[in-house]
This record gives structure tokens, C-alpha cells and sequence, in this order.
């Protein structure tokens, strides 16, 4: 049996990312961001739905998250970063603590978004 060694995307054919830098205004101050990134996905899955979530390939990015700005990083598909802007409306409180979820910026470069918004 001959292993064939299978061929990446050309480039024009990959997915295009965006970077969404969002900022969580509350009066408690949050440690990490996995019950924050999971009340996004939530709030993104009840907004865009299953099929829309495919498309927009939402993926939260739990070691992007600075505690004292209280600031995070969310990658989605170039096309879909409105809708994601959208579904961040939806995120009104996490574990009854209120809270208000704003974006504050998009790059295609991961590392251009930590150093613009997370720093």
C-alpha cells in the first residue's frame, strides 16, 4: 500500500481570518475568559444559528485575554466579522454578574491585534 502525501490549499482557496478584539465592561473583574468565551459562542450560536456558525468559523482564543484590560480576542471569517459584532449585543450577564461586551477592533494579524488592543 503507497501513502500519498496530500497537497495544502493554494492560498486563494484558504479561509480568510479576522482578528475581533472585544473589551468586557463590568463591575467584576474577570480571571480568564473561558465563561466569557462561552457565553459568546452561546449568544453567536442562538444569533447566527448552526449553519451560520459554520460559515462564520467562530473560534474564541482563551489564552488571548488580558485580566486587567479586561480585553479578549475572538478569530472569525473575514465576511462574518459584522454578524459577530451583532451576537455581542446578545451577551447581557455571565453567571448573574452584568456585564456589556464591546468590540474594539479587527486585524488579520494576530500578533498586530495584541499589541494594538490587548497591551
Amino acid at each position: 500500500m503507497v501513502k500519498t502525501k496530500t497537497k495544502p490549499l493554494l492560498p486563494s482557496l484558504r479561509e480568510k481570518k479576522r482578528y475581533l478584539a472585544y473589551e468586557v465592561i463590568s463591575q467584576q473583574k474577570f480571571n480568564d475568559a473561558i465563561e466569557i468565551n462561552h457565553a459568546i459562542v452561546n449568544a453567536s450560536n442562538e444569533f447566527l444559528g448552526n449553519l451560520g456558525m459554520a460559515k462564520a468559523g467562530i473560534i474564541t482564543l482563551n489564552d488571548q485575554w488580558n485580566s486587567s484590560l479586561q480585553r479578549g480576542t475572538i478569530r472569525v471569517n473575514n465576511k462574518h466579522v459584522d454578524e459577530l459584532k451583532a451576537s455581542l449585543v446578545f451577551v447581557k450577564n455571565i453567571k448573574g454578574k452584568d456585564i456589556i461586551l464591546k468590540s474594539i477592533g479587527a486585524s488579520g494579524i494576530l500578533k498586530k491585534t495584541q499589541q494594538k488592543y490587548l497591551n
